[in-house]
């Protein structure tokens, strides 16, 4: 997770952060929860609103749980196209749940979760903010996992068949302090053990395979004050790339990038008064329709004035 304030900017944010909502009794054994999804419009002063340029809207969630203070800090998700939802916290969760649509396959829902606890090589669960701060998510042709992580800057593969994970290669790269591998996708048409990453400030790319090492791809351009946070490859030689940026005045801002292989395919610009917050996860799914339903997800800090939001926007590539 990125600094996102410096000196007495820092201060005015954690006297606004609270500590995160506890059950209201008991939670019973076991890793099933049951997830709240409140819908959210996509500008609360314009409700009328439905996209923003070529990206339209299609519905939005608050996330919450009255039976665990875990679910917070999601940093990454993957949605597979039956909608079963994978999202992963940066201390060292991982969520699983199922997407509820309406009629018009709009967002309007999740199902019951399940919550578990991320472990390391020597198969036991990861220990403390510093070993478990997962940030990107990826997942396999043949089901493996991978996640990356700050703090400690590695990259763990988690077998589909189970299994205690084990270290994959990464770039040989010195990241700043929170300013590492937030972004991870697989990368099938570099291969099906194929991978990309960047580092968060830098904008340097790379693409790795499980069964070599990792190789230097474009560095990304972007303003000083935007991080890069997640990223997906496309059809069609696309890739697209989550960009965010955090200030006092401005608040939380967030750009997704589709970039192809001349330059800036698509954008969407998500910023007050538009529903947003700290955005850190992208998954793209396609539709029937030719259009990319594209899912973000935000990590709330485990702060009472943020908030765990899901977000849908299709998008379609236009004709040339």
């Amino acid at each position: 997770m990125r600094r996102l304030i410096l000196g007495a900017a820092l201060a005015a944010l954690t006297a606004c952060a609270q500590p995160a909502t506890l059950p209201k009794g008991p939670v019973a054994a076991g890793a099933g929860i049951t997830l709240t999804a409140t819908p959210v419009a996509l500008n609360a002063q314009n409700p009328a609103q439905d996209r923003v340029g070529d990206f339209v809207y299609a519905g939005g969630l608050v996330l919450s749980s009255e039976q665990t203070a875990r679910l917070h800090g999601l940093s990454d998700l993957r949605v597979t196209p039956d909608g079963k939802v994978l999202s992963l916290s940066d201390e060292g969760d991982l969520l699983e749940t199922r997407l509820v649509l309406d009629k018009a396959g709009r967002l309007a829902g999740v199902g019951p979760g399940k919550l578990t606890v991320l472990t390391g090589p020597d198969g036991k669960p990861l220990q403390g903010k510093k070993e478990a701060d997962a940030e990107g998510l990826a997942v396999l042709a043949n089901g493996d996992r991978l996640v990356s992580f700050e703090a400690i800057d590695r990259i763990l593969l988690y077998p589909a068949k189970g299994g205690v994970p084990r270290v994959v290669p990464a770039p040989v790269a010195t990241f700043p302090s929170n300013g590492g591998m937030e972004a991870l996708a697989a990368d099938p048409d570099a291969g099906p053990d194929a991978y990309v990453t960047a580092g968060e400030d830098s904008g340097e790319t790379w693409t790795c395979k499980v069964s070599s090492p990792c190789v230097k791809g474009p560095t990304l351009q972007k303003p000083v004050e935007f991080g890069v946070v997640a990223v997906n490859r496309l059809a069609g030689g696309n890739t697209a790339w989550l960009f965010r940026a955090w200030d006092p005045l401005q608040g939380s801002r967030i750009t997704l990038k589709i970039l192809g292989p001349g330059g800036e395919v698509a954008r969407l610009d998500l910023a007050r008064p538009l529903t947003v917050d700290n955005i850190e996860g992208v998954s793209a799914v396609p539709n029937r329709d030719g259009t990319t339903r594209f899912y973000l997800i935000s990590d709330d800090n485990f702060s009472k004035s943020q908030k765990t939001l899901l977000l849908a926007f299709d998008w379609k590539p236009q004709p040339h």
